[in-house]
């Protein structure tokens, strides 16, 4: 891509791998291996957890269940946008699909980022509620189950209402005789340096901040009181799952996101253009991005290994393997 190309789209991008791949083959081969190495392990890995949380039978049982399954389908409707974002970064940001398409991509791959960070949220609220409220009556465990739906459809529509500028701003641009699947905003970059802190804020800085604050306050319940359960092994390990998931979750996407918000403090002119910030944009960047796609595939695996119950189904559909 050429430096006529990088200035133009510069104020564009979903990531700013424009400016980021910089004409390297290297990195381009690079990135499309990764996208297509997690396409394919979170399309296996989230249809596994689908298969295993039987839906007609188990999603009534457990609330945070019905949270894993909305979970996984958004994973798995974000790792389905990989393909096409392989194919672009293959043709140095050259967008094949036309503009149909690129709408409809960002608008997916945007939905899903905020889906997956606000079902994980709401899994660290449940496990905290459900510990807090352990001694509750079966009635009052039958409102949970009704507000948990709820709770799915409001998160829909959340993270369906943050994306709403992605799909009227989104379009193929011709730059320089090159298609772009781009963000154009009419105020220009400052505009996109508020999109880009609406997507750092509430897809990543709220959600983990509730998600701290449940954990402080799990804690808090725990050292106060015993709790009375037929079964505190199994609390723990479900705590403990969820735990190392938000915590994969916070590792993957923390440096995209510090990283993006470098690039809003240069759309700004907060900070400087310098041969620190092309170096990290150039060679750290599309690791981040990698990594912060790498998350969708992370869940699934990380359900299968923390949980008894997930390991024996697998180990019973190995062996019949």
């Amino acid at each position: 891509m050429s430096a006529d190309n990088q200035s133009a789209c510069w104020n564009s991008s979903l990531f700013d791998m424009d400016v980021a791949a910089d004409g390297s083959p290297f990195l381009r081969v690079l990135v499309c291996a990764v996208y297509s190495a997690v396409c394919a392990a979170g399309l296996i890995g989230n249809l596994l957890v689908l298969l295993f949380i039987r839906v007609k039978q188990e999603r009534a049982k457990s609330r945070l269940n019905l949270f894993i399954i909305n979970l996984a389908v958004t994973d798995l409707q974000f790792v389905l946008t990989l393909p096409f974002w392989a194919v672009d970064t293959a043709l140095d940001f050259s967008w094949p699909f036309g503009d149909a398409m690129c709408k409809i991509v960002l608008s997916v791959t945007v939905m899903n980022m905020y889906a997956s960070v606000f079902f994980l949220t709401a899994m660290s609220v449940s496990r905290y509620r459900s510990v807090a409220s352990a001694l509750r009556n079966r009635s009052a465990r039958k409102k949970k189950s009704c507000s948990a739906k709820w709770t799915c459809v409001m998160i829909w529509t959340l993270a369906t209402l943050a994306t709403a500028p992605t799909p009227i701003f989104s379009t193929v641009s011709d730059v320089t005789g090159e298609k772009l699947c781009l963000l154009r905003f009419p105020g220009g970059q400052y505009w996109l340096a508020l999109y880009h802190i609406q997507k750092i804020l509430v897809g990543f800085v709220l959600p983990m901040s509730v998600v701290s604050i449940s954990y402080a306050m799990l804690l808090r319940v725990i050292r106060k009181r015993s709790m009375k359960t037929s079964n505190p092994k199994r609390r723990s390990r479900v705590t403990r799952s969820i735990t190392i998931v938000v915590l994969s979750f916070f590792l993957c996407w923390m440096p995209n996101h510090a990283i993006t918000l470098w690039s809003v403090l240069v759309k700004l002119n907060a900070a400087n253009w310098d041969n620190a910030y092309y170096v990290v944009h150039t060679y750290a960047f599309p690791v981040t991005v990698c990594l912060a796609h790498a998350n969708s595939c992370l869940n699934p695996v990380i359900y299968c290994l923390m949980r008894p119950e997930f390991r024996n189904k697998l180990k019973a559909l190995v062996r019949r393997g």
